[in-house]
Formats: C-alpha cells, structure tokens, sequence
C-alpha cells in the first residue's frame, strides 16, 4: 500500500518541532544547576527563557517569509545548523551576557524554524485531512517538552549541565539536519495538491497582513495565549498553594499537558468535519470556562478534572489558528503570515507568567490572576465569533499578482 508522501513531511515536523521547541524549553532543568556553578543568579538565567521567546516570536515571521521564498527544507536546514550552534556555543559561555547572547538569541532565532514553516507547509499537503495534519505536527511541542528535558536532566546529573547542553547542540545536528532533507514541496501534479490550491485570494504579504481579518486572527491568536500562559505557568504553585505536596502537583501539570495531547488530534479530526472556525469559538469558550472554575477548585481531584479539560481546550485550539489563516489568505503567503501571526500569540505568552507573578505578590492570591485570565479569554470569543474571510479588489490582485 502506497504512502501518502504529507504523512511524512507530519511525521518530520514531530520530529524537527520536538527537538526545536523542547530544547528551548528544557532551559528550566539547567537553572538550579548553572546558578550553583557559575554563581549566576535564577532571574539572570531565566532572562535567558524570555529573550529566547521574543526572538522565537520575531524569527518566526522571518522563517516564514523565508520558507514561502527559498523553501521549507533550506530553512529547517538552517536552522538545525543554527540550533546546534547555539547550544554547543551556549556551553562553553563563561559570563551570563554570553549565555544570554547564545542560548536567549541564537537558540531562540533557530527554534522560530522548527515549527512555523513546518505548519505551512503541512497545510499546504492536505486538503481532507488538513486541520488533523496540522495537529499532529503541533503535537511535537508536547512531546519536546516532555521527553528532552528529562533527558537533559539524566545528563545533567550524571556529567554536569556543560555536556549536558553541548549533548543537545549535537542531538540537534544529528536529527533534524537529516530529518529536513526529507522535506519537499507537494508535486503540482498530484490530484492532492490541486484540491490544496481552495481557498484564499491573491493577497501579498504586505496587502494579507494590513487587512482587518488579519489583525482579527492575531488579536484572537494574542489574547487566547494571554490567558491561557499565566495559569499554566503557575499551574503548579497553585496547587501547591492549595495544599498539594510538591510531587502530586507536578501530576496537576501532567493531566494538563495530557489533556493538550488529546484535545489536538481530537479538536484536528472535528475541525475536519465541522470547519476550523467553529471549533476555534467553542475551544476558546471552554478554556475561559475552565480558567473561571479554577477560583473554585482547591482539592486534588477537582484540580485534576479542571487541568485536563483546560489541556484540552488550550491544545485544542492552537493548531486552529494556521487553518483558518491557511482558508483566508492561501498556500502561496502562508508562511509569512502564519509567521506573524505567531509573533503575536508570542507576545502573550510572554505577559501571562509575568502577570501571575505580579498579581500574587501584590495580593497573595492567585484568584485575579484567574479572573483577568478569564476576561482576556472572553474577549478572545468574542473576537473569533467576528472572523470572516477577506475579499480582494480587482485592483489590488492586480498588484499582488507576481
């Protein structure tokens, strides 16, 4: 039985965004410690973390752009290459600017082209199964989260966080220097690839990104993450707050990142089925509901149903968004606009954490970490019900056109 060649570009997406994406992450299992060794202060090494996500965000648009121009296997291959650079430079760095410079700016630019051009070009193999396609590529976010870090830390302890690191710089080269070799373009002859061509006019990237339904879909993009980032970063410092021993509360954490695995296939198999749309305003419904229950939720067992059905709803909705951006604007821009995008719903997860934590030391509590959250992701609803696809003048397809 043949193959069909998209499932294998998903299956090096899982792959490319595992490891670009949970490298990134596992920074968290260097901190305690890179702070005893090098006597750098906790907040000098996670300012690391969030100059790594802001350059994730900006790079994003870029290797977005690129991917639409030179192709998606020369911009994962460089990024690989610029991937395992940054870790393998990042430990040997002897002064904090140093490890800011490498892990903050090189590991965060080379992630950005782990997942967005991907994304892109996964749209562009399916027509059938799209929105599913798309889920299980972004399921390699969850599993680079899950896996790399514990690998790190078994390395981390057994010969210290130097090699740990310059291991991942390596592991970086090894998998997704090949892996992005097996990346192509959809042949233009294949009866797959002529369905792919539905949907979205004849926008350039300068014309898609100044339209009202572009800014719609980043503002619901920003605020979905807004409100989703700050309780799933202190996800467990409010259990622990509600009396929940350190090594339960983790488990807290784990239902929620089990939920997001299971709320991607399974909000990717409805949006194929019902329209990405529709999904999109239910998901983000059911996570505002659920950020408002956690004012409620103080025992063991209510935290665990909570963080799962808010898992669910938060995974289910974030491949979404490269769906609908795919159906508004079409293949032939969707990496630079999908690029930017992701610039915006980085920016919210940037300020959700730094809120929790602002709001708990100004109040003690995390209850209006929960209601804003809540707020912000109402005001996500609404702006999704407001999605409609964009029409282009004859004189501006004209002008777009090559």
């Amino acid at each position: 039985m043949r193959i069909y060649y998209g499932w294998v570009i998903v299956a090096v997406g899982i792959v490319v965004s595992c490891i670009g994406i949970g490298t990134m992450m596992s920074l968290s299992v260097f901190l305690q410690p890179m702070s005893v060794e090098m006597g750098w202060s906790r907040a000098g090494i996670s300012a690391a973390s969030m100059l790594a996500f802001l350059c994730l965000g900006v790079a994003s648009f870029a290797w977005g752009a690129a991917s639409d121009r030179y192709g998606t296997r020369a911009v994962v291959l460089a990024g690989g290459v610029l991937l395992g650079l940054g870790l393998v430079a990042a430990s040997r760095a002897v002064e904090l600017w140093q490890f800011l410079a490498l892990f903050g700016v090189l590991v965060g630019t080379a992630a950005g082209s782990s997942y967005t051009p991907l994304i892109a070009t996964t749209t562009n193999w399916f027509t059938r199964h799209r929105s599913l396609a798309v889920a299980l590529v972004s399921i390699g976010l969850s599993i680079g989260t899950v896996t790399v870090a514990p690998l790190a830390t078994w390395m981390i302890v057994g010969y210290g966080w130097r090699t740990a690191m310059l291991a991942l710089g390596g592991i970086a080269w090894a998998v997704v220097l090949p892996a992005a070799l097996l990346l192509r373009q959809p042949s233009a002859q294949s009866d797959d690839v002529r369905l792919t061509a539905d949907g979205g006019a004849a926008f350039s990237v300068a014309q898609a990104l100044r339209t009202p339904q572009f800014a719609a879909i980043a503002f619901t993009y920003f605020a979905c993450c807004a409100a989703h980032s700050g309780p799933i970063f202190h996800m467990v410092s409010y259990a622990l707050a509600c009396g929940v021993q350190p090594l339960t509360a983790t488990t807290v954490f784990g239902a929620a990142g089990l939920g997001s695995l299971a709320g991607r296939i399974g909000c990717g198999l409805i949006a194929d089925r019902i329209g990405a749309k529709r999904v999109l305003i239910f998901g983000l419904g059911v996570q505002a509901l659920a950020i408002l229950l956690y004012t409620v939720a103080h025992d063991l067992a209510s935290l665990y149903a909570l963080s799962a059905l808010f898992g669910v709803a938060y995974g289910g909705v974030m491949p979404l968004y490269a769906i609908v951006i795919r159906q508004y604007f079409g293949a032939r821009i969707m990496g630079a606009t999908f690029g930017a995008a992701n610039l915006a719903s980085t920016l919210g997860m940037a300020i959700g954490p730094l809120a929790g934590g602002w709001i708990f030391d100004a109040f003690a509590s995390y209850r209006w970490l929960y209601a804003g959250s809540f707020a912000v992701g109402l005001g996500a609803v609404a702006i999704a019900v407001t999605l409609r696809p964009p029409r282009l003048s004859a004189s501006s397809a004209l002008s777009a056109a090559p």
